[in-house]
């Protein structure tokens, strides 16, 4: 008689919240280059006096495909279990994907799409074929559920192929993958046969979900840091580039603060104890961390604008960058306060406001003050909403019918 097959899954955690291993960690490694080759192909597509429109959507656009590559590599390891070795093998050779795909992204629409592709889709269906077998023998439904996902990322892997080897039709191709990728999820990864998921399938550990979001969070801010100490260290050193400096560390200190001391612990117990995890999980966490991450990143290439000429005029990309950074990371943060609490927080729609209404006066002001102009911004945010958090975040009970509704 064979032997019966044992899954390769995390058994139960008792506290709800499974502890994130070292291999993972490990594995993020290769996303901490990915981000900095993403805020590097972000200047890079800013000309002199100028915005280069397409290269910066094409930016946007690779980092929504990186996040989506990382966001599903973690839901996954969110059942496997990382200290067995087939998975840690598994995780290896995503890596090796991964850092591929790392080093097209500069010439992912041009010279490298094909590796770009084949790196990006091998991570994508490798990883779900491989929790096909992890899995055999476990909850049917489990299975069922990444049978369709395996699908919906069969269809897609297909276009970006055909997008790597027609040029002419790589944008419009590549757009459709991704749209197939990011609204998987949102239509429960239904095949004709198969069925649709739900989010009551996705049996998540709420909390392990949430501190690796919270980790990627932390490397995009390592790269803001990267970028800061960098240029300021090829930079003449002289007051401005000093204050510059300054005001670069505290914009990162700002990011830090409005995140992880207003929402990110309440969040986490609210997911741990959630009766449905998957459905906030999929809506706060792998959507809308996405625009929160972006602004991250386009912060950090703002700050490298300032380093670079601090008392000159702000140009249009430094406003762009600096102002709109701040933005995205505003309203990201704002809408996962949304979907944690029920309710949006009226303080960042003043601060997106603040910051659209400066757009038009910054072109006469040195690049350090559009900066310092952000930064407090920031910081008034910050501050209010720690004076605040009491209204803004009630205190988790761990009774969901008491909680507040949380957006779908």
């Amino acid at each position: 008689m064979p032997p019966i097959p044992i899954p390769l899954l995390r058994q139960p955690d008792p506290h709800g919240h499974a502890k994130v291993s070292f291999v993972e960690l490990f594995f993020d490694l290769v996303f901490v280059f990915a981000v900095t080759q993403l805020s590097h192909t972000l200047i890079g597509h800013f000309a002199h006096d100028g915005v280069t429109l397409t290269g910066a959507l094409q930016t946007g656009f690779l980092m929504a495909a990186v996040w989506w590559v990382w966001i599903f590599t973690s839901w996954v390891t969110n059942w496997l279990d990382p200290e067995r070795l087939p998975v840690r093998i598994c995780l290896f050779a995503m890596m090796l994907a991964g850092l591929l795909m790392s080093v097209s992204l500069p010439q992912a629409f041009g010279e490298r799409a094909l590796m770009f592709a084949a790196s990006f889709t091998a991570i994508q269906v490798g990883r779900t074929l491989f929790f096909l077998w992890a899995a055999r023998g476990a909850d049917a439904g489990l299975v069922r559920n990444f049978q369709r996902i395996g699908a919906w990322l069969i269809v897609s892997a297909t276009l970006w192929i055909a997008g790597a080897l027609i040029p002419a039709l790589r944008v419009p191709l590549w757009v459709a993958a991704l749209a197939i990728e990011v609204v998987g999820p949102s239509a429960g990864f239904f095949v004709p046969g198969l069925g649709r998921s739900t989010t009551a399938d996705w049996t998540i550990s709420g909390g392990h979900l949430a501190e690796r979001c919270a980790l990627f969070v932390i490397i995009a801010l390592g790269e803001s840091l990267l970028v800061t100490g960098a240029t300021f260290a090829e930079e003449p050193l002289t007051t401005m580039s000093l204050l510059a400096f300054l005001v670069s560390f505290a914009g990162s200190i700002a990011l830090w603060w409005l995140y992880f001391d207003t929402t990110n612990d309440f969040a986490t117990g609210r997911i741990t104890h959630s009766d449905d995890p998957g459905r906030l999980a999929r809506l706060a966490y792998t959507y809308i961390h996405l625009p929160i991450v972006a602004g991250i990143i386009v912060n950090a290439a703002a700050d490298e604008f300032v380093l670079a000429h601090p008392d000159g005029h702000t140009d249009l990309k430094t406003a762009l960058c600096l102002l709109g950074g701040v933005a995205i990371y505003v309203i990201g943060v704002g809408l996962f306060k949304r979907a944690v609490v029920g309710r949006w927080p009226w303080s960042h729609g003043v601060a997106v406001i603040v910051l659209a209404a400066a757009g038009p006066f910054v072109h006469d002001w040195p690049a350090v003050a559009t900066s310092a102009f952000a930064c407090a911004v920031l910081v008034a945010l910050a501050a209010w909403e720690r004076r605040s958090r009491a209204m803004c975040l009630v205190p988790d009970s761990g009774n969901e019918d008491d909680a507040p509704s949380i957006g779908a």
